[in-house]
């Protein structure tokens, strides 16, 4: 058997590893690396299983937390929790006036730039700016000595000539008599008439320049052509102005009466004729651009003879008093024309009206205090209410806030509130509200 053994292969023998640093040899698995890298790699599986495991347990989290949870029947999102509180409002039958809104600009009636008609040194301004002035004021004054020469000069010609024509018509009426005498040629007589009629003429001449110079002496003194007010002075006293100055002397803007002009579309102006045809004066409100205070209440005067092809909008102008100067000139206001006021009709406020796959419509509570889908055809709209053609009858409760919230078949609580006419069920409100109010007054 050993024999056998000795010459079997030979078996290496075991390699035995020693400890680090025992007996500062260091061992061959050192240097091949193997056991350490074992263990690095095995570390590294042992973080990414960790990872791993985070990942899905944060992402289990996520998918509990989001996914979507009933809602218990006692819980206040439920929808049968209870009755969604809303505020209603009655529908009434009066009268609707029919308006048309439209922005404006006022206008002055007149606008006018004071110029000089003639020449001269400007002496005197007779007028303070911002002055409210009348037809005829004095308003600047030119020196007038200059035409006040020339109207004496014009008057001493016409004197002279007019002497020249007396002794021509002597001397004709003496050549008349002779003539008939036989004692002087009648073409003598005839030269004497020509003579009469030349001096004639140089007389007409001589006053029409009389005339002029008159005229040029009243223009030394600058007058208001209209009523208004007078804006910045343009020019001081002491320089020389001229007919051909194209600044003038001062604008005047007529201020009363004043106009608004506005523009509406080209779709109602057919309504707007037929009224302004029939005679009747159709009233405009001027309001400020965000319609929270009036400014001035006049008249439709006039409207504009075209349509603006590019905008299909039609200009009309209205007249105003402005008594109190709440209008000036090249303001934007927001008027208002009433055109039509419509008797009996159904009314409801605007807040009701709600908008959806029905088309226009309202939620009507019923006196079980739920709510129904009710489609309805508007008619004219002016501010806050709405005329109702179709779809509702007087006595209707309908929802004016909190229609958000809703569905047809929904039960609602409405709460007697101030400014509410009547609640669901049909009840009037009690008016301690008001009396609290009308005590608070006496104090």
């Amino acid at each position: 058997m050993k024999e056998h053994d000795d010459r079997g292969p030979k078996l290496a023998p075991p390699l035995v590893q020693p400890l680090d640093g025992v007996d500062g040899r260091v061992g061959a698995s050192d240097v091949d690396g193997g056991p350490t890298r074992s263990r690095g790699a095995s570390a590294r599986w042992l973080s990414f299983l960790a990872g791993l495991f985070v990942v899905l347990g944060v992402g289990t989290g996520l998918a509990w937390l989001l996914r979507p949870h009933p809602i218990p029947p006692g819980h206040p999102g439920h929808f049968n929790a209870g009755p969604t509180p809303v505020v209603a409002a009655s529908v009434q039958t009066g009268a609707l006036p029919v308006t048309l809104t439209a922005l404006g600009t006022v206008t002055p009636l007149a606008t006018v730039t004071v110029k000089t008609q003639i020449s001269g040194r400007l002496v005197k301004v007779a007028f303070r700016e911002g002055q409210t002035v009348r037809a005829g004021d004095l308003l600047a004054l030119i020196d007038p000595r200059p035409y006040e020469m020339a109207l004496a000069e014009a008057k001493a010609q016409l004197q002279r000539d007019q002497a020249l024509v007396q002794n021509a018509e002597v001397d004709l009426a003496r050549y008349r008599t002779l003539v008939t005498q036989d004692a002087l040629p009648v073409q003598q007589l005839d030269t004497q008439q020509s003579l009469v009629r030349q001096l004639q003429g140089t007389v007409a001449g001589d006053q029409a320049r009389v005339d002029s110079a008159k005229l040029n002496l009243e223009y030394c003194g600058i007058r208001a052509p209209v009523s208004g007010r007078v804006g910045l002075r343009l020019i001081d006293p002491g320089n020389y102005v001229q007919a051909s100055d194209g600044n003038g002397i001062v604008v005047i803007t007529q201020l009363q009466p004043i106009s608004v002009i506005f523009t509406l579309p080209e779709d109602n102006l057919p309504l707007i004729m037929k009224r302004f045809r029939s005679g009747s004066a159709l009233r405009v409100t001027a309001y400020d651009r965000t319609l929270s205070s009036q400014l001035a209440v006049g008249t439709l005067a006039t409207v504009d003879n075209q349509i603006d092809t590019t905008t299909g909008m039609v200009k009309l102008r209205a007249h105003f008093a402005n008594d109190d100067l709440a209008l000036f000139p090249n303001q934007f206001v927001t008027t208002t024309l009433l055109v039509d006021v419509l008797r009996d009709a159904t009314i409801v406020p605007t807040a009701a009206i709600q908008r959806g796959a029905p088309g226009t419509f309202v939620y009507v509570v019923s006196p079980q205090r739920t709510v129904s889908v009710r489609p309805v055809t508007l008619g004219p709209t002016d501010g806050e209410r709405v005329a109702i053609q179709s779809g509702l009858t007087p006595g209707d409760q309908v929802v004016v806030d909190g229609a958000d919230k809703l569905r047809d078949g929904a039960k609602v609580a409405v709460p007697i509130a101030s400014g509410v006419e009547g609640t669901a069920d049909g009840a009037t409100p009690r008016p301690h509200h008001r009396r609290r109010e009308a005590s608070d007054a006496q104090r």
